[in-house]
């Protein structure tokens, strides 16, 4: 695993097969970590997932690639109402099990921020799991500060998981 030879990149239609996968991937490994369940993601249709990676005005989808081999990603989404596009909302950010801790999701956010700066975006809100404090220390490295605690926000099975929710401010 060389983190050199990984290229980042916005996500098109013929990624979405790879990105399904890898979405499955990371729900089979952490499923508290993504909303969906893997039964509700195997069920998203292929058109669905289109939609979901298509780049327009107001999302994008980066993906991570260790030559053609889909890694991770991260997206963002922003709302197109005038008196709020200057927030976006960070989501869907994993990074293949046997790719963590080498930097790939320091790529993928560097280059979320960098499209939030050149895309007018002045604040990005995410919201993290609790348990999973690598992911905390690396949105902390980036600059981003909480401001909030959801308990109860995810429910796998009979047992619920909080949620930090932090926010980077691009014009501060």
């Amino acid at each position: 695993m060389n983190k050199d030879q990984v290229t980042v990149k916005p996500l098109t239609i013929q990624d979405a097969e790879a990105f399904k996968a890898l979405r499955l991937k990371a729900i089979s490994d952490s499923p508290a970590a993504i909303w969906p369940t893997y039964e509700e993601e195997a069920r998203t249709t292929p058109e669905a997932i289109g939609e979901r990676i298509r780049q327009s005005g107001t999302q994008i989808v980066f993906g991570a690639f260790d030559s053609s081999r889909l890694i991770g990603i991260a997206g963002l989404r922003r709302q197109p109402l005038l008196q709020v596009a200057h927030k976006a909302v960070l989501w869907g950010v994993l990074v293949d099990p046997e790719w963590r801790g080498s930097g790939v999701a320091r790529m993928l956010l560097e280059s979320i921020v960098a499209h939030a700066r050149a895309t007018a975006v002045l604040q990005i809100h995410l919201a993290v799991h609790t348990e999973n404090p690598r992911a905390q220390r690396l949105y902390r490295s980036l600059g981003f500060e909480p401001y909030g605690l959801e308990r109860r926000a995810v429910r796998v099975a009979d047992r619920f998981y909080d949620e930090e929710h932090m926010v980077l401010r691009l014009d501060s």
